[in-house]
Order: structure tokens, then sequence, then C-alpha cells
């Protein structure tokens, strides 16, 4: 099998990559720095704009599938309205260069999975939201729902096209995890607000498991939910985290501090919440390996040298 990657050199990106070329399949990895970290992994690096097709619509002729999850991190910066502005731009930009270049290769690619987030949804208190949930409201949850549409048209081309709505994703390097182990690991760790809200949430294992299980599955089409079945409230994630590595987690973050210091990026982040169900990835067939937090928590914090 033959796949392109545009934003494969992101934390979900590089994890896909090495286990499809690990399974003996040809990945060519779409990036703006082809001398970058990417560049032992035993992708092909083909150099791309970020905007349009120009420059790679030759790697994709003939490939298998184009799987975009190319955009800039939300969390990387304060949302000033010049940062928001990038990141909704880079998902538009990215999903229009993905039509681009398929409306021009002569064999089109059998499926295209199209990177999502469960911010679609926006704080939805305890309400249980499966793929058919409608969207929330917020600046998240536009971003999310415009970043789906960049590439609808694709299905009008004759193209399987799979949107995933990916949770917040725990892994050993990257990701939201590490930054929070250091305080955990001194006893300062705690829920974030009241602790009632939901915290949805996928192990990278998992993550790049159901992708590869839509890439491989020709009747998998529409959108799915990328979290553990298992739901649990930010009280819930703190309490396992902190038994993870050993301490207490019983230290809140006011609501009030994270609203000053953060604002709507604070909000929508940290205090808002969703109970996600990944039905139709569950009714496909597809297994977890870390279906709970107490095990997941335990695989990551284990290689972290904890207990």
């Amino acid at each position: 099998m033959r796949v392109v990657i545009a934003g494969g050199t992101g934390l979900i990106g590089r994890a896909l990559t090495r286990t499809l070329i690990r399974d003996g399949h040809e990945v060519a990895v779409l990036t703006r720095r082809p001398t970058g970290r990417m560049a032992d992994s035993g992708a092909s690096l083909v150099p791309w704009d970020g905007r349009t097709g120009k420059g790679w619509v030759s790697a994709l002729d003939g490939a298998d599938s184009l799987i975009n999850l190319a955009g800039e991190n939300i969390a990387s910066g304060l949302w000033t309205r010049a940062r928001k502005a990038r990141i909704l731009d880079s998902r538009l930009s990215a999903g229009q260069a993905c039509l681009e270049a398929i409306s021009r290769v002569e064999r089109r690619p059998a499926s295209l999975i199209q990177a999502s987030a469960v911010g679609y949804y926006g704080d939805r208190g305890d309400t249980a939201l499966t793929e058919d949930a409608t969207p929330g409201r917020g600046f998240l949850a536009n971003v999310a729902s415009r970043w789906e549409a960049s590439t609808a048209e694709a299905e009008t081309m004759g193209v399987r096209r799979v949107v995933v709505r990916t949770a917040v994703v725990l892994a050993r390097k990257g990701g939201a995890l590490p930054r929070m182990l250091p305080a955990f690991r001194l006893g300062l760790g705690g829920p974030l607000g009241s602790g009632r809200q939901y915290f949805p949430w996928v192990h990278l294992a998992d993550e790049v498991g159901a992708i590869r299980f839509l890439l491989e599955r020709p009747e998998a089409s529409g959108v799915f939910n990328l979290a553990a079945p298992e739901s649990v409230t930010q009280r819930e994630w703190a309490r396992a985290l902190g038994r993870a590595v050993g301490r207490l987690a019983c230290l809140p973050l006011p609501a009030t501090l994270l609203r000053l210091a953060l604002g709507a990026m604070g909000q929508e982040l940290f205090l808002s919440g969703a109970r996600v169900v990944p039905r139709k990835l569950l009714d496909l067939g597809y297994e977890f390996r870390f279906p709970n937090l107490v095990g997941a928590l335990r695989d990551l914090c284990a290689q972290q040298g904890d207990a």
C-alpha cells in the first residue's frame, strides 16, 4: 500500500508513519522541512507549501490513500486574533490543497482520511455524544466543523472519505501528558476548574490503530469518534494520573485563574468538556488496546519510569 500523509511530522503523523513503514508500506510525507526530524523515518519526504498541490501531485498519483492531518497546533500559544486566524487558515488551506491535488491526478486515491477533533462538539456537559450529534458552539467547534468541510468535495470525485474526530492523545513523548507529569510527580496536580467536565482521551496506540483500521476497511466512511470507550471527568482523570505516579492529586486549579491567564483559550481547552462515545468505531469491530484510563496511564507512565 502507498500512503501520502499531509501533516505527517506531528505526534500522530510520526507514529502512524512508523507503523506503516514497519509493516512494509510505502509512505510519502508532505513537509515544509525535508531535512527535519522525519529525515531518518524511512518515508519519502516531499516538499509542499501547505496551501496548494504544487510539487506533490506526482506523489499522490496512484497512491492508495491520502491522510490529511495538517493544521497548526491549537495549544502552542495564546489565542490572539492573529493566531486564531492562523489556526483556521492552516486547516482550510491544507484541505484545499488536498482537493486540488486529487483533482489533478490521473489515478485518484481510493480513500481520504480527514483529521478533525472532538472540539467539534463544544461544551456539552454529561450528554453522551455519538457521531451524529450536532456541532457545538465556540472557536474550536467552528474550526473543527470547517476543517471537516474543507475536503468534503473529495466524495463527489469518487474518493471514500473518513473523518476522524480525535480526543486528547496521550503519549509518552509529545502531546499533553509529558507537560502534566512534572506537577503530578511533585504532588501538585489536580483537576482543572470544577473537575466535573468530561475529558475525552485516547492512547496514541489506539489513535494510530484506529486510523490504520479505517484505512484498511473499504466499508468505512463518514465521521468516526477517536476517543477511548471509557468516559472520565477531569476529577477522575487527575485522580488516575496521581495514582499512576504514586502521588495525591487533590490540588485543583481554579477556573478563575485559568480564565484570567488564558481567556477563551482556557475556557474552551481546559474548562469545557464533552462525553464522546466511539460508537461507529466499536460497531465496525475495532478493539481498543487501551479502553480504560488506568491501563493507558499504567502503560505510558511505566515507560516514563514511574510505577
